[in-house]
């Protein structure tokens, strides 16, 4: 037997936040994963964090010189985006060295969310 999907009008609506993180030591996608996640759990709880339906879609190192910069895009529930800008401004520390995170946009699909703000150059995909 086939499992039937959900219809697109019964889905729940997804929006894609575009952020750029600065930090003293390079980080990877792992490490943003356990920082948003553990900023989230511990200034939403988990109740508030589960309807957040996070998801760290893609990180890319980007070239600097006194800095170790990422920027990446998470998926998120669209009723909770402020909710998951709050917790990624929370973000200050990692491995006991300070980290910033902050938001360049948000958008309706990944597709847009890489062209508009996620813009390197000399790399691709």
């Amino acid at each position: 037997m086939k499992l039937k999907i959900l219809p697109p009008t019964l889905r729940n609506d997804k929006r894609y936040i575009s952020f750029e993180a600065i930090s003293e030591i390079p980080l990877n996608r792992d490490d943003v994963i356990s920082r948003v996640w553990e900023t989230s759990l511990n200034f939403h709880g988990e109740c508030k964090t589960s309807k957040f339906d996070l998801w760290i879609m893609k990180v890319w190192k980007i070239e600097s010189i006194d800095n170790n910069v990422i920027k990446g895009i998470i998926q998120c529930s669209r009723n909770e985006v402020n909710s998951v800008r709050a917790a990624l401004l929370l973000i200050s520390k990692f491995s006991g060295r300070s980290v910033v995170f902050h938001t360049l946009g948000i958008s309706g699909t990944v597709k847009s969310a890489i062209k508009k703000f996620i813009i390197i150059e000399n790399q691709h995909k």
